[in-house]
């Protein structure tokens, strides 16, 4: 999944303001530019929008695993190199381990985004990569996590998605309600 898409639903989800996520890059000893955070928090195709590198989602979520968790003595944040890649399998683990789900909270989360997943399917995600019962995580899953997040911390936000049935119902509604409008006396309609 696109690291811009993952940082800014997370911040969405989490109501984390600017001045709040700069805090965070803090915590890692990262100084964020408030001009390159914004430019990262654009969607594709915005003016002035940069792709998030791996390194910065990685220090984001670490920041935040320090702010909910607590910092580990003795033990530095670790950087990623150049060039070294931040998998889906990794972004879902530190949210995880920065929110303090618990295999149940998760499934809980995704049912939250009409999601299922089973409980051994779910743990296979959390496997080393070399491990035979490891699975890759797709955009899907991660997508649906963070939506997910935002039911279960925004309910107010969460109402203004819409399920494929309240979709529908919409739109046969509106439907309806043009047929059953009455024809101007002077139309060339009817």
């Amino acid at each position: 999944m696109i690291h811009n898409d993952v940082l800014r639903r997370l911040r969405y989800a989490l109501s984390i303001n600017d001045t709040a996520a700069v805090s965070l890059f803090k915590l890692v000893e990262y100084d964020m530019d408030l001009d390159y955070l914004r430019s990262i928090m654009k969607k594709e195709g915005e003016e002035g929008y940069l792709p998030c590198r791996d390194k910065i989602i990685s220090l984001f979520l670490d920041g935040l695993i320090i702010k909910n968790r607590g910092k580990q003595e003795g033990v530095k944040p670790t950087v990623l190199a150049s060039g070294q890649r931040l998998s889906n399998n990794e972004v879902l683990r530190k949210i995880r381990i920065a929110m303090s789900y618990k295999d149940d909270d998760m499934i809980d989360i995704l049912a939250l985004a009409n999601f299922r997943i089973g409980k051994s399917e779910f743990s296979a995600l959390f496997r080393k990569p070399d491990h035979r019962n490891y699975k890759a995580a797709g955009d899907q899953l991660v997508r649906n996590v963070l939506q997910g997040m935002v039911k279960k911390y925004r309910p107010d936000a969460a109402n203004t998605a819409h399920t494929k049935e309240q979709v529908k119902d919409n739109i046969k509604a509106k439907t309806q309600a043009r047929k059953n409008k009455p024809n101007k006396p002077n139309s060339i309609w009817g």
